[in-house]
């Protein structure tokens, strides 16, 4: 049997704004009071992004509460976070964003097991116009569900 996976916050915005075509899952470099504040659910993905540098993967943006019993142990909400990968995957990713325009968008976080593990998402940008469509799209479903219930019923 797996690892039972327990998911502590998702980015649900990263999906109204890109397509995302592939996710891949990287481990995260954490201080032990970052982990209690994980734990806890006080953590935002919105509006984070990850970058590579120097054939590191980082995040960025990520904010973590501080752990209110963490006194001087505490760290910077949003400081840069390391993530971890294979360097073969961080290199074949670092290609794919350079080449095509893609960007790495943090999906969601999770605990696998006692690991904190963040799913990356390779997600190329929406414009205006296709959010619309997806929008569109969403309420004609919705409609269509609401009139196939009442004629079930």
């Amino acid at each position: 049997m797996g690892e039972a996976v327990k998911v502590v916050a998702k980015n649900s915005k990263a999906f109204h704004d890109y397509f995302v075509e592939e996710t891949y899952e990287a481990g995260i470099e954490l201080a032990g009071t970052e982990v209690k504040s994980i734990r806890l659910g006080n953590v935002n993905l919105k509006d984070s992004f990850c970058l590579i540098k120097d054939g590191e993967l980082s995040v960025l943006g990520m904010h973590i509460s501080p752990y209110e019993k963490g006194n001087i142990f505490n760290k910077d909400p949003r400081r840069t976070r390391r993530l971890l990968m294979h360097k073969r995957e961080i290199l074949r990713l670092f290609g794919r964003i350079k080449q095509d325009g893609y960007s790495l968008i943090p999906l969601k976080l999770y605990f696998k097991g006692p690991r904190v593990k963040l799913e990356l998402g390779l997600a190329k940008g929406k414009k205006l116009y296709d959010k619309r469509e997806t929008s569109a799209r969403r309420d004609a479903k919705r409609e269509m569900d609401r009139v196939m219930k009442t004629r079930n019923c």
